[in-house]
């Protein structure tokens, strides 16, 4: 039996990122060596991307931009609520994390905004499990604009500031409706993109919108009784024609990221191959997942028990990946969020349940 204990690791806190580097791609880069090869692990940093690929291969990112998810309220009794869009449901309503001394209740409602002019009102309309379904009295897309802050995770201790609202931005971004980056993307700048264009290598997009649940910490210790959240994806024909072009000629689908590796997978898994899609996918990749798309993947370093955790470690082994980490945290990489990144290759070996 899986258990999430199996997925713990000490971590010291002055690891864990409070802040980007100073350029994008200024941070260091694990290369996971095959340990069935004898091949070890190597130290190094973003720049040496480039040097991992092939003019055959195929990177493919989250193209999913972050929103002002976070805000801020008054309860019409006065207390204070902060809220977290876990997603939009159409243009006035949208389901919420809503922190506050006690739950809302239907009819309940929120100020948001201290000036008269630019203040509406939220009203609880529905409870969704742990999510609150908030109606706004002005369009939801113009209040977390106006009213919004970046929602930076909880493990990073500080308040935003004007500049996360360019770093928490990959250079991809393009279509609203993530709550949280899709991190492995904020290690690419323009001339590390343009250096891995040199070398001939193409580049594709997928949309997986990032919910707030993707921080929700698993509670139960059997991991097949974990349940995920359900995320909104795309995975558009051109993605799926440049896919299929990349295994004609023997390159590799390189994911910047697990979001990527779950859109992939879950279309994949949907249809037992990997085609046009537009939905939603609350996939849950643990050890002995059959993959069938991604090749290798771009990541940075995840939470102790954690459901990325446990996907790169289906992805690459569980040894192979726990072993890493041990050496990330020896060499002091910096983790999460905003941390450095590893690089690493699908292992043939690794659906096999851990035991």
């Amino acid at each position: 039996m899986l258990k999430r204990s199996d997925y713990h690791y000490s971590l010291p806190e002055r690891l864990i990122a409070q802040s980007p580097p100073s350029t994008r791609d200024g941070g260091r880069l694990l290369v996971v060596g095959s340990q069935e090869a004898g091949v070890q692990n190597l130290d190094t940093n973003l720049q040496a991307l480039p040097d991992l690929l092939q003019p055959e291969d195929l990177l493919v990112v989250n193209d999913t931009k972050v929103v002002k998810a976070r805000l801020r309220g008054t309860k019409d009794t006065g207390g204070l609520a902060e809220l977290l869009l876990e997603r939009q449901l159409d243009e006035y309503q949208g389901l919420f994390q809503v922190k506050v001394s006690k739950p809302l209740r239907l009819g309940r409602k929120l100020r948001i905004g201290e000036l008269p002019k630019t203040s509406c009102e939220a009203e609880m309309v529905e409870r969704a499990g742990v999510f609150y379904q908030l109606r706004f009295s002005a369009p939801l897309a113009e209040v977390l604009e106006t009213h919004g802050a970046v929602p930076l995770p909880p493990y990073v201790q500080r308040a935003p500031v004007h500049d996360d609202e360019r770093s928490y931005q990959t250079l991809f971004a393009r279509a609203a409706g993530a709550v949280a980056a899709p991190t492995a993307g904020l290690h690419f700048s323009e001339a590390l993109l343009a250096q891995i264009g040199a070398r001939g290598v193409s580049r594709v997009a997928v949309t997986l919108h990032v919910g707030a649940g993707t921080f929700t910490p698993m509670r139960a210790e059997s991991v097949q009784d974990h349940q995920m959240h359900s995320e909104r994806l795309e995975v558009s024909k051109a993605t799926v024609d440049a896919i299929k072009a990349c295994r004609a000629r023997g390159g590799r689908v390189v994911a910047v990221g697990t979001t990527v590796v779950r859109a992939l997978e879950a279309v994949q898994q949907r249809f037992g191959e990997l085609q046009p899609y537009s939905g939603e996918t609350d996939i849950f990749i643990t050890p002995g997942f059959e993959f069938g798309v991604v090749d290798a993947l771009l990541t940075n370093f995840h939470l102790p028990e954690s459901t990325l955790l446990m996907l790169v470690s289906a992805f690459a082994g569980y040894e192979r990946i726990m072993s890493a980490y041990r050496q990330a945290v020896d060499l002091n990489y910096r983790f999460f969020s905003y941390g450095d990144a590893m690089f690493v290759q699908r292992d043939a070996t690794a659906n096999e349940d851990l035991t």
